[in-house]
């Protein structure tokens, strides 16, 4: 067995049985912690499953619960946010007190100047800054339902979404940063709405607009009775210091989901279950806790800026870090390590790619001992898969007792499913694993006729139902997608959409999704296990693995690699040693047909590789440029390098079908 860093494994394993067996009291029992307006005397109602609601017949407020406790039981004058950007040279603090004044503010405007009530919809198009944080908690505070769409987003997409939310209010800014140029957003907001009246939602175009203006000489033409200024709305506002109560299945926020795996969909949270679940795993795998400093390098308009940068935080009288920048380039890739050292950060949240990136430019680590991390006892990863080599990279540079967690978790759970903790036991990490099952999530590895699989056997990654407080309530506007996208295909089950497989010592592991496994000769294998190979080879920083079509064997690997700094082109000894290794570690079915050296990878701004996208190009396949990546140039980059390498030539030129069009 693994050895465990905690002895008290008896602790978790209480834990999560009696989550499992007695769902109900375990969960109740956390709920105590919540402070209701009106107490629940249900807790579960099944009545509508797979539909289910926790403490249905309960009422609350998530923005008193966030806010207004903590300045009532006297902790008015702790701080709350920590607003550091690089991109505008600012860092500046907003105690409870402060926040709940903007709050109460921000709420009069929406209220008493715009009309909008209890369950409107007020779509947020903004940067990463403290304005759009308490337009959230202003929306949380009169019932209003606040959906979030990525600050940059085109106007396309946002258009979707404007289509499918039908806002009441639109808030947005005059300008987003990024290192050398500036996104103007109320042109993009503007076209999008004529989009949306064109596809047939009338009055799109007229839908109010509230507009906070940064400056940075970017004009703000505001369109009479349509457009107003959020500062002037500000001073003319009368606060709305009381709060509107909600019962606990009120819809808190609906997320629209990157659209990696299909179209968009608007995924429903409620505000009772998951204000319960959320204050609970900020301590369980966390460590986070009232005056603790936690720092999320997301972005609002992810579920993890969500869930760990605007609420959890709060719900445990923490302060939060809002970061405008990046981990490297804003100035170098020591961005994140002086942030944690400047503010003093207990548990800091990180994407893989955001790791990979400053792995690369400091390999050996010297930046990032530079800093005193000290403070830091927690890195949680997130958002994919992250590699071993990483984790390996991370734990060796980092002191003894900093827990690296790579954990799982997804936009419909809320919160996450399978992690190490902080709190309740730390186990031995095993890279490449997210580790234990959390409670409340009875996580099975299924087969495709819905048996569980064995110990090391690869499968879907399915939930069994009830699922915990906190998990999506349904689609928004879409009970019978929901049912018909989660619950078909596995009866009594979640289905995540993700691959894995549970091992020996009961730590599971998290390949990928589903369409991101590679059918060789009929043999599955998940493109995350070949990418656990490569990564470690030591002139490699990242990589992706994708399928292409194959005569014989139906698909074939093929591994896109970035190489780490002063290593351009991947040699043939090199090369020979990567196909060696995947054969050696996978066996001769994992074989190679290309490793094709590339300067970036194409991915979403929440920072996933586009392996769908990447397998078209190397089929010379009709693709559109997803509305989510980072940065279009990249794949025109990719594409070269591919081309040099014998790809992008079209499966029916090669096959004898008929030809394919290529973008």
């Amino acid at each position: 067995m693994i050895r465990l860093l905690s002895r008290r494994f008896s602790e978790y394993l209480s834990m999560y049985r009696n989550s499992i067996e007695n769902p109900e009291q375990f969960w109740s029992s956390a709920a105590k912690e919540i402070v209701w307006d009106k107490p629940f005397t249900t807790i579960l109602d099944k009545s509508q499953e797979p539909l289910y609601s926790w403490f249905p017949d309960g009422k609350l407020n998530m923005c008193y619960n966030c806010v207004d406790r903590h300045v009532e039981s006297g902790s008015g004058k702790d701080w709350a946010f920590i607003y550091d950007s690089p991109m505008t040279n600012k860092i500046v603090h907003y105690t409870y007190k402060e926040l709940l004044e903007e709050v109460q503010k921000l709420a009069g405007v929406l209220t008493f100047r715009h009309g909008v009530r209890k369950g409107d919809v007020v779509l947020i198009y903004m940067p990463l800054i403290p304005e759009a944080i308490v337009a959230m908690l202003a929306c949380a505070r009169i019932g209003a339902v606040h959906t979030v769409v990525f600050g940059g987003f085109a106007s396309k997409e946002l258009a979707n979404r404007v289509v499918d939310s039908k806002p009441k209010l639109i808030i947005t800014a005059n300008v987003g940063l990024e290192p050398g140029k500036k996104i103007p957003y109320l042109p993009i907001v503007n076209e999008a709405t004529q989009i949306a009246e064109k596809r047939g939602l009338q009055g799109a175009d007229s839908i109010e607009r509230l507009v906070f203006d940064r400056g940075f000489g970017v004009p703000v033409d505001l369109k009479l009775h349509r457009d107003y200024d959020y500062y002037e709305e500000m001073v003319m506002s009368r606060p709305f210091s009381s709060i509107v109560s909600v019962g606990s299945s009120h819809p808190l926020y609906f997320l629209h989901t990157s659209g990696t795996t299909g179209a968009p969909k608007g995924v429903l949270r409620d505000t009772g279950g998951y204000a319960v679940a959320l204050k609970k795993v900020m301590d369980w795998v966390y460590g986070v806790g009232k005056r603790d400093v936690f720092f999320s390098a997301s972005d609002i308009g992810w579920v993890v800026g969500h869930s760990c940068i605007t609420y959890g935080p709060l719900l445990v009288g923490g302060t939060s870090v809002i970061y405008e920048g990046k981990p490297v380039g804003t100035p170098d890739s020591g961005a994140w390590w002086r942030v944690i050292q400047q503010h003093n950060v207990k548990s800091i949240f990180v994407a893989p790619t955001g790791l990979r990136a400053i792995k690369r430019e400091d390999p050996l680590g010297k930046l990032m001992k530079s800093f005193d991390l000290s403070c830091l006892k927690h890195v949680g990863i997130a958002g994919e898969r992250c590699d071993p080599d990483t984790v390996n990279w991370l734990t060796n540079n980092l002191k003894p007792d900093t827990l690296v967690n790579d954990h799982w978790w997804q936009t419909e759970s809320g919160w996450p499913m399978i992690s190490n903790f902080m709190r309740i036991e730390k186990f031995e990490v095993k890279p490449g694993s997210a580790t234990k099952p959390v409670p409340g999530w009875n996580i099975k590895i299924l087969r495709e006729n819905g048996e569980e699989c064995n110990s090391q056997e690869s499968g879907v990654v399915c939930v069994k139902l009830p699922t915990p407080p906190g998990f999506m309530l349904t689609l928004w506007n879409n009970d019978e997608g929901f049912k018909e996208k989660y619950m078909k295909d596995f009866p009594g089950y979640y289905m995540a959409g993700d691959e894995g497989f549970c091992d020996e010592d009961g730590y599971f592991h998290i390949m990928g999704r589903t369409d991101d496994v590679i059918n060789v000769a009929g043999h599955r294998i998940s493109s995350g296990l070949i990418e656990e190979v490569i990564s470690y080879h030591e002139d490699v920083a990242e990589c992706a693995v994708i399928a292409v079509y194959e005569k014989i064997k139906g698909e074939m690997p093929v591994a896109l690699v970035v190489l780490k700094e002063g290593h351009d082109v991947l040699s043939k000894h090199v090369e020979q040693e990567v196909f060696q290794k995947v054969r050696q570690d996978i066996g001769n079915i994992a074989t190679l047909k290309k490793c094709v050296t590339v300067k970036r990878l194409p991915k979403t701004r929440s920072g996933k590789v586009l392996r769908g996208t990447l397998r078209k190009i190397a089929q010379a396949q009709e693709f559109e440029v997803p509305s989510t990546i980072d940065d279009p140039v990249i794949l025109d980059e990719v594409k070269d390098s591919m081309k040099e390498c014998g790809l992008c030539v079209p499966v029916d030129l090669e096959f004898g079908s008929e030809p394919s069009r290529t973008n």
